[in-house]
């Protein structure tokens, strides 16, 4: 088989698990939406937790999706992610999960399961992504854990776009204390109890429940394209990449926000993969917030990467790149100082491929062609897993 055609029937996997989870799980995504929206409105916020590697990058990533919106007309909701750099996952939970909280458990470990034990003693809301007895509990039963991952991803940014439907609706979150949660525009002033008098909540919940559906068709599609038409490239990247590694080379990775969570869990599979795959090398450039702060305020934010990839770089290594827009300079100065050095450049951009792509600013770029960012970070974690498994397939002297 072909890289192209193999890349493709990866997408249509994807895809087939994509239509069985959410079309079993979208009238619970809906109603679990009005709950939470319920909670931020009596100014509950959300804490996800989680203990492993890959557990840390979904906590990081959800809360700042949530803290800092990139739709616009979204709002900024109250969300921490904690993890055991902290310390103990619990011990964290005990000290800072309040009764109105939505606690988000990644994973089955132990110490995970009794975090969520004193969340829901706490009286939260609580949801988890395997059966560790939360509430609300999404389990995608998939044999391949990086496919498993991808729709958790994909459930999780759903759950951030949805919420804010109801907030339009403030008539139907039940117990809230904080007023008001939204107007009904210009003319609101002439219909003050407008909002308030709503009773229709099936019908809301049916609109959300379609949304999520078309979401779910959304990104397969775009899993799909971005697998079909950079199959080639992923297989060439997971040979070079592959290569980098005989020869003693590590990867340092990184991204922005949504990203800088991308990159975190690429170093998480590359560092602790999953059974049969072999540990590699990997640095996180997002990883120290002392670096980064530091070189953001004495040099500039567009050098916060560029620095480590000076003090960490050498010739057998791989930078690898995630990017939404493809431009931000931060990542470009980090690119083009890497390919000063010799390292190997790999990049995961979105939109039309921005500068990277336009540029040739990476040896090998993968290209999601969207504007919605949610869907591209979804979709590149995609093109990322498969050349993690490639990694380990390909030979790295053809």
């Amino acid at each position: 088989m072909s890289p192209a055609a193999a890349a493709a029937a990866e997408g249509e996997r994807r895809r087939a698990a994509g239509e069985k989870f959410f079309g079993a799980e979208a009238d619970r995504i809906a109603r679990l939406c009005h709950r939470m929206a319920e909670r931020f409105a009596r100014g509950g916020r959300l804490v996800a937790f989680g203990a492993g590697p890959v557990a840390r990058s979904d906590a990081r990533h959800v809360a700042v999706e949530f803290v800092h919106p990139v739709i616009v007309g979204k709002r900024a909701l109250p969300a921490l992610g904690l993890t055991a750099e902290g310390g103990l996952v619990a011990a964290q939970v005990e000290l800072l999960i309040e009764p109105d909280d939505i606690a988000l458990a990644f994973g089955s470990d132990p110490e995970t399961v009794v975090a969520l034990s004193v969340a829901r003693e706490r009286g939260c809301l609580t949801l988890a992504d395997a059966r560790v007895g939360a509430e609300w509990e999404f389990v995608a039963e998939e044999d391949d854990p990086f496919v498993a991952q991808e729709l958790v991803e994909t459930l999780y940014h759903v759950l951030w776009e949805l919420v804010h439907v109801f907030f339009d609706h403030r008539g139907l979150l039940e117990g809230r204390t904080q007023r008001p949660m939204h107007d009904t525009g210009a003319s609101s002033f002439l219909y003050p109890f407008f909002a308030e008098q709503e009773d229709d909540l099936e019908s809301v919940v049916a609109d959300v429940r379609a949304s999520v559906l078309a979401k779910s068709e959304e990104i397969s599609a775009l899993r799909e394209a971005t697998l079909r038409e950079g199959g080639g490239v992923l297989h060439a990247a997971a040979a070079a990449l592959r290569a980098r590694f005989e020869a003693g080379g590590r990867v340092l990775a990184l991204g922005n926000g949504g990203s800088a969570t991308d990159a975190m869990d690429a170093v998480a599979d590359l560092r602790s993969p999953p059974v049969g795959m072999t540990p590699r090398p990997a640095i996180d450039l997002c990883e120290d917030p002392g670096i980064l702060t530091a070189i953001a305020n004495d040099v500039g934010v567009e050098s916060v990467f560029a620095r480590q990839v000076i003090a960490h770089g050498r010739g057998s290594d791989a930078l690898l790149a995630f990017s939404t827009s493809g431009g931000s300079q931060n990542v470009l100065r980090a690119l083009e100082e890497a390919r000063r050095r010799g390292l190997l450049t790999i990049a995961f951009v979105g939109y039309d491929g921005g500068q990277i792509f336009a540029g040739g600013l990476a040896d090998h770029v993968v290209v999601t062609r969207s504007e919605h960012i949610p869907r591209i970070q979804e979709a590149q974690a995609s093109g990322w897993h498969v050349l993690r498994t490639l990694v380990e397939t390909v030979s790295a002297h053809p």
